[in-house]
C-alpha cells in the first residue's frame, strides 16, 4: 500500500519529468520560460521563451500553440501538451491553496514570534528568517515564478 510520502515523491518525479520534457521543442529550441501576451478580445499568445535578436531586442518566441485555421486546428508538441494537461486548473487551485496555507503559517509565526520574543528582537528576526518561523522557501520559489510569469 503506497504511503503519503510515496505518493508525494511519485508526483514530484512525474512533474519533474514532464517539466524537463517540456523545456525544449523537438528541435532543441529552449521552451522553459513559458509566458503569455494578452492580445485583447479575450485572446492571448502562449510562448515558450524569449529570443534575443542581433540588435539586442528581446522578443517572445517560440509559439507553443501551432497551426490554427478553419481546416487545421491548433496543436502543441506532445511534451508541451502533456505538461499543460498535468498542470491544469485543478492543479493550479491546489497550488493556490498550498500557497495560501504557507502564507497563513508565516503570519501565525510572525504573531507567535512577537509574543515569544517580545524583549529579544534579534531572536525574533532569527526565528522568522532562518528558524522554524521562516517562510517556506519552496512556497516562496513557486510564488516568485508565478508572479514573474505574470509580469
Amino acid at each position: 500500500m503506497p504511503t503519503p510520502a510515496h505518493d508525494l515523491r511519485a508526483a514530484a518525479e512525474t512533474l519533474r519529468a514532464l517539466a524537463t520534457a517540456a523545456s525544449v521543442d523537438p528541435d532543441g529550441t529552449p521552451t522553459a520560460h513559458w509566458h503569455y501576451e494578452d492580445r485583447g478580445r479575450g485572446r492571448g499568445h502562449l510562448y515558450g521563451d524569449h529570443l534575443t535578436r542581433e540588435d539586442d531586442r528581446c522578443i517572445s518566441w517560440p509559439h507553443l500553440l501551432r497551426g490554427g485555421s478553419l481546416q487545421r486546428p491548433t496543436y502543441m508538441h506532445v511534451q508541451h501538451a502533456a505538461y499543460a494537461a498535468a498542470m491544469g486548473p485543478v492543479v493550479g487551485l491546489a497550488i493556490a491553496d498550498w500557497l495560501e496555507e504557507a502564507a497563513h503559517r508565516y503570519e501565525c509565526s510572525v504573531q507567535a514570534a512577537g509574543d515569544a520574543f517580545r524583549d529579544d528582537p534579534a531572536g525574533r528576526d532569527a526565528f522568522l528568517t532562518t528558524g522554524p518561523g521562516a517562510p517556506s522557501p519552496h512556497a516562496l520559489a513557486v510564488a516568485q515564478q508565478i508572479l514573474r510569469a505574470r509580469r
